[in-house]
């Protein structure tokens, strides 16, 4: 039981952090995951995730519209 309660008060792993930034980009985050991620988070890891993601996801719609673009051609 003790395992547990360690886990829940331990700090979230990268997964975790990837995980709740996909989590807060569509508003669906947990009121459980947020206190863990405010109380034994990293406020600088979550906004070099968030901002790598963000770029990503930037990238990825414009290689998307590049390949529309050209298979309408």
């Amino acid at each position: 039981m003790s395992e547990s309660t360690e886990n829940k008060t331990s700090k979230p792993g990268v997964f975790s952090m990837v995980m709740s930034v996909l989590a807060a980009f569509l508003g669906v985050q947990t009121e459980k995951n947020r206190q863990r991620d405010f109380q034994h988070g990293s406020p600088k890891a979550y906004i070099i995730i968030g901002v790598i993601l963000t770029i990503l996801f930037v990238f990825g719609l414009i290689g998307l519209v590049n390949l529309v673009l050209a298979t309408a051609a």
